[in-house]
């Protein structure tokens, strides 16, 4: 017993060593984190390297027509939210968030493709992903709802449920979330094809031709990009992911105006909405938007 005894530290002494371990372990832990958290901010993090080459035009920037070509989004975001403020006013203002949200888009697109790193993946792929729950929420036809929702209030609080849901998940898997995102944007067209069996307006039924053909070019884009790299390395010509940019932001505009006339036409009949597009009318290509020729404020009261 007196042996075993000797053996033993004094309290103080492994209450000492006790502090040491746990400060090395503190340590190393801390480290760990710190290590990780600058890692996902970190130039090409990300799993995902598009065909452009990389850091051929600047040093601090690794894709630069793909990060140049994200600018686009500015350009036209401000120009929609101008156009479409009228409709916005009399129908609802929250339509207006989705066009807001469309400039971080191309900011965080921007951030992406200037570093490849993971937190701008996710950045650019989650806020794709509100953009389109806010246009689901705002937008979606009544009648295509679930049978257990009757109305928009309800059917937007399970969109956000969804999106949260979906935010979440999108970490898990992070390289399927761009082919998720592309999976919601079939889902659209095909409701808008499906609304569009019924519509005779000859102005909508050419701006539902344009959106769908503008679609179609843009997701060839970002398919061939995506897939057939090779292909266009020995083409020396590595920017479709760029010109998918350019695409895209124009399909959503001219997409989601139609859908917003349709929703006009459901929601707020009395306005007798009509389409139009900016600069001119006339001209064979413009920016669409919706004019109101009769708003509550005119509409006459008995």
């Amino acid at each position: 017993m007196t042996y075993w005894l000797k053996d033993v530290k004094p309290l103080n002494v492994l209450i000492g060593d006790s502090t040491v371990c746990l400060s090395l372990l503190t340590h190393c832990v801390s480290g760990f984190y710190s290590s990780e958290k600058a890692g996902v901010f970190s130039y090409e993090s990300s799993e995902i390297d598009w065909c452009e080459d990389n850091y051929k035009h600047s040093d601090h920037v690794v894709e630069y027509f793909n990060t140049m070509s994200s600018f686009f989004f500015f350009i036209i975001s401000p120009i929609m939210l101008y156009l479409l403020h009228p409709y916005a006013r009399e129908r609802n203002l929250a339509i207006h968030i989705v066009w807001v949200m469309m400039i971080f888009v191309g900011l965080f697109s921007a951030y992406f493709h200037m570093t490849l790193s993971f937190v701008g993946q996710m950045l650019d792929e989650l806020s794709i992903l509100w953009v389109l729950a806010v246009g689901y929420a705002v937008w979606f036809p009544r009648k295509f709802f679930p049978s257990f929702i009757k109305d928009r209030s309800t059917f937007s609080r399970f969109v956000l449920l969804v999106t949260v849901i979906s935010s979440v998940s999108s970490f898990v898997k992070p390289t399927a979330n761009a082919y998720v995102l592309n999976c919601f944007g079939v889902h659209l067209l095909y409701t808008l094809i499906v609304e569009m069996r019924c519509c005779t307006d000859q102005k909508a039924l050419r701006l539902a031709k344009l959106s769908v053909l503008l679609w179609l070019l843009a997701i060839s884009c970002w398919i061939s990009d995506r897939f057939g790299c090779s292909f266009w390395q020995r083409l020396n010509f590595c920017y479709l992911h760029g010109i998918w940019h350019i695409l895209i932001v124009i399909a959503v505009a001219y997409g989601s105006t139609l859908i917003a006339y349709l929703d006009a036409n459901y929601e707020i009949p009395y306005s007798l909405p009509g389409l139009q597009y900016w600069p001119c009318d006339k001209w064979a290509v413009g920016l669409p938007h919706i004019v109101l020729k009769r708003t509550i404020k005119t509409q006459k009261r008995c």
